[in-house]
């Protein structure tokens, strides 16, 4: 099986007037998108940030969730958080994850339709690691989608809706790619 790995990006993404902005890290995005990660056996979780506020708090979190008090608590969320790990901007995700692979494809996730996208089926037949991108805010940019190896195909609901949260649209596209072997 290939590695996965998963990127939260909080920039550069989009906000709903298209304009290229930094959100802020939720502590529900950390939590349920390290449970969902760590039960589909994704290697490694990045959030993405450029704002020391946000990696303070990120760190606040974490450091949380490794004390003595938080193993006894809940280990299993201590666990599922173990795999997260800060980073910059996606060029460090991307240098932290070559050092453990010789080729990792970076994928990019959208509710878009976009043309040549992959869809689940192809994913599957794909044989290096994955670098699965999530935008949060309004979704990534167009020029992370253009850096992109490939850009996946979105999420087919059953109403013309089509606005999930991330923590949702992680779920579903890792049991996806999980399911369609």
């Amino acid at each position: 099986m290939k590695n996965i790995y998963v990127g939260l990006v909080h920039h550069p993404v989009y906000n709903k007037f298209g304009e290229v902005v930094t959100t802020s890290i939720t502590n529900l995005d950390i939590h349920d998108i390290a449970r969902s990660c760590r039960t589909f056996g994704v290697k490694k979780f990045f959030i993405i940030t450029p704002l020391e506020s946000q990696k303070k708090l990120l760190e606040r979190v974490l450091k949380f969730w490794n004390s003595e008090i938080a193993i006894k608590y809940n280990p299993d969320r201590v666990d599922a958080l173990s795999i997260v790990e800060c980073a910059q901007n996606l060029t460090d995700a991307k240098k932290k994850i070559n050092t453990q692979e010789e080729r990792c494809l970076l994928i990019s996730t959208t509710a878009a339709n976009l043309n040549n996208q992959l869809t689940f089926e192809d994913f599957g037949d794909l044989e290096n690691s994955v670098f699965l991108l999530f935008g949060t805010g309004n979704g990534l940019t167009k020029e992370i989608h253009n850096s992109a190896d490939y850009v996946l195909k979105p999420i087919d609901g059953a109403s013309e809706y089509n606005h999930l949260s991330v923590r949702s649209a992680v779920a579903i596209v890792l049991d996806r790619i999980s399911s369609e072997k």
